[in-house]
């Protein structure tokens, strides 16, 4: 079994507004590679650099939110193409969780196979979340995936999560292909009974 996750705790960065795309968080021209390896270094480059590579005053680029491991934004976010090297992209910068108002259905799934939990807000309490956060880079958050809340200082907010990631992930079966490799032996079984396959 995968290892569960119930929940990631760190410091945070709000990257505000609503439909944030997939091509906003990873361009498609650094989509040109074999493995996810790197992508990290690309997360929202067209927002967070010049064309020469001189840095924008953008959340991620600033230093006292260097090592934030949770990423807070608006409404729909991840929409757009489907690319899977989005949420690979955000995870290899270092997030380990998502929280937003609501999000595209490919990117929250691509999220979950990743083990990087997204969870949505009630617009109020989101709007509390991250103005908390913008005013304090220091500020540790908890995404607390078995009890669906975020919590921040005395803060307990009520968060929401679909209930097949939401046991995914708390119960470490949140990678299909991790399971199928899991269970190699008991799918050789049942192929060895079915005709069209032993008589091949």
């Amino acid at each position: 079994m995968l290892p569960p996750i119930t929940q990631v705790s760190g410091r945070a960065v709000h990257v505000p507004g609503n439909d944030i795309d997939t091509d906003r968080i990873i361009p498609a021209r650094f989509m040109k590679c074999v493995t996810f390896e790197g992508l990290g270094e690309y997360a929202f480059y067209d927002v967070r650099f010049e064309q020469d590579g001189t840095p924008k005053p953008h959340p991620v680029n600033a230093p006292e939110r260097a090592g934030a491991s949770i990423l807070i934004s608006g409404m729909n976010f991840g929409c757009g193409s489907s690319r899977e090297h989005a949420p690979q992209a955000l995870y290899r910068h270092g997030f380990r969780a998502v929280v937003a108002g609501s999000f595209a259905e490919i990117f929250f799934g691509n999220c979950t196979t990743l083990a990087m939990p997204c969870v949505t807000l009630a617009e109020a309490d989101l709007a509390k979340l991250a103005a908390a956060v913008d005013a304090d880079p220091s500020l540790e958050v908890t995404v607390d995936v078995q009890a669906k809340e975020v919590r921040y200082g005395k803060m307990v907010l009520s968060a929401d999560i679909p209930d097949t990631a939401h046991a995914a992930l708390v119960n470490g079966r949140w990678d299909p292909i991790g399971e199928l490799l899991e269970g190699a032996s008991n799918v050789d079984q049942t192929a060895s009974r079915l005709p069209y396959l032993t008589n091949a």
